[in-house]
């Protein structure tokens, strides 16, 4: 049987919930002679990577994706409580989600991989506090720091945790999709090195990374946050949600009809707008904010809600911010690309959205 054929039936298991029969698979994978690499990467992960799709697609709920989460993190450990253990020879590798970041998963068959290729591996799941982790590298000495993000805000918190994990001599190398394409944002922010997926992990670290620059600061690495938009936007992150929401609910009347939830996803998701626009002010690139909103207008189609109802959010946000030239600029080219792909000019101005309640929370899975 190939992994995709078994990817196949662990999917079927995932969605209709059967814990029982998705770790079957998985056992008889192994048991069939496939490498449990393979099993954890080319299965679980591609399953996991499935839900996803699936619940960017309106096919799966919020709900649903979690529980398939779950499901897929406990045939991790069903896996690898069956398999031999493999004694550590190797580097020792702290393994870590940015604080914030709540998606393991990734981290999770990162760690795992190299556990199968013999390093000694501390794995600290999700959301690391940076000051916990620091403390822990001080305690216990590793030889690297795998740093995961799946979630582009927390990047500003990743550039502090690298920054804090070098000062503490100990080498980052980043990954995940927070990263960018080609792990663009993990070398900006001055990772030793990035890795696109588990087994490039291990590859890399079976040569020892680089050891870190003492006396490096991170404003070295983002001179352009000199002029402080950043800190402006994100201090004041609160205040331009609620400003945006009063002025969305002058233009759309309907919103005098929605519900307290209703209203509290819009809020949301316009929390989220603010701060995908405060991290690509902290980047310094435009093409991290363009592409959310161009993500998010998909989502929005995909549960029937005209992606139009994104422009009047960004026409009030321009005008709350219009002393901040590189906020505007971004905000500006982030309009013109979702009027290209996405025309509706009659949810340009004042007027009700149709079919429009709320915009989902389409970030928040």
């Amino acid at each position: 049987m190939t992994p995709r054929d078994c990817a196949d039936r662990l999917w079927a298991a995932v969605s209709a919930r059967d814990e029982f029969e998705a770790e079957e698979v998985v056992l008889g994978a192994t048991e069939a002679g496939m490498d449990p690499e393979t099993v954890l990467l080319e299965v679980i992960g591609a399953v996991q990577h499935r839900v996803g799709q699936e619940w960017a697609a309106n096919r799966l709920s919020v709900a649903a994706e979690h529980a398939a989460t779950a499901i897929n993190e406990r045939v991790v450990s069903a896996l690898t409580l069956s398999l031999p253990r493999v004694r550590p020879t190797r580097a020792k590798v702290a393994v870590a989600c940015v604080d914030g970041e709540w998606h393991a998963l990734p981290a999770r068959l990162v760690a795992e991989v190299l556990r199968l290729r013999g390093f000694r591996v501390d794995y600290l799941g999700a959301q690391v506090p940076t000051a916990h982790l620091i403390t822990h590298l001080h305690r216990t000495g590793p030889d690297a720091v795998a740093l995961s993000s799946s979630i582009a805000t927390r990047l500003p918190t990743a550039h502090a945790t690298i920054t804090a994990c070098q000062a503490a001599g100990a080498p980052v190398i980043a990954g995940g999709a927070a990263f960018g394409p080609g792990g663009r944002y993990a070398l900006l922010l001055g990772a030793q090195a990035w890795a696109a997926d588990a087994r490039s992990a291990a590859d890399r670290l079976a040569t020892p990374l680089p050891r870190p620059t003492l006396g490096h600061q991170a404003i070295d690495d983002l001179p352009h946050l000199a002029d402080q938009e950043y800190t402006m936007v994100s201090r004041t992150s609160a205040l331009l949600v609620k400003s945006v929401y009063a002025g969305l609910e002058d233009r759309l009347p309907r919103m005098g009809e929605y519900t307290e939830e209703q209203r509290q996803r819009t809020a949301e998701d316009l929390a989220h707008i603010v701060d995908f626009l405060a991290t690509a002010l902290y980047i310094g690139d435009g093409g991290l904010f363009t592409g959310f909103l161009a993500w998010t207008a998909d989502i929005l189609t995909a549960r029937s809600v005209p992606a139009g109802v994104l422009l009047p959010a960004l026409e009030l946000l321009t005008a709350e911010l219009r002393d901040f030239p590189r906020a505007t600029a971004l905000l500006d080219q982030a309009a013109v690309v979702l009027s290209t792909t996405n025309p509706d000019p009659a949810l340009a101005g004042p007027g009700p959205a149709p079919r429009a309640q709320h915009l989902p929370g389409a970030t928040t899975t």
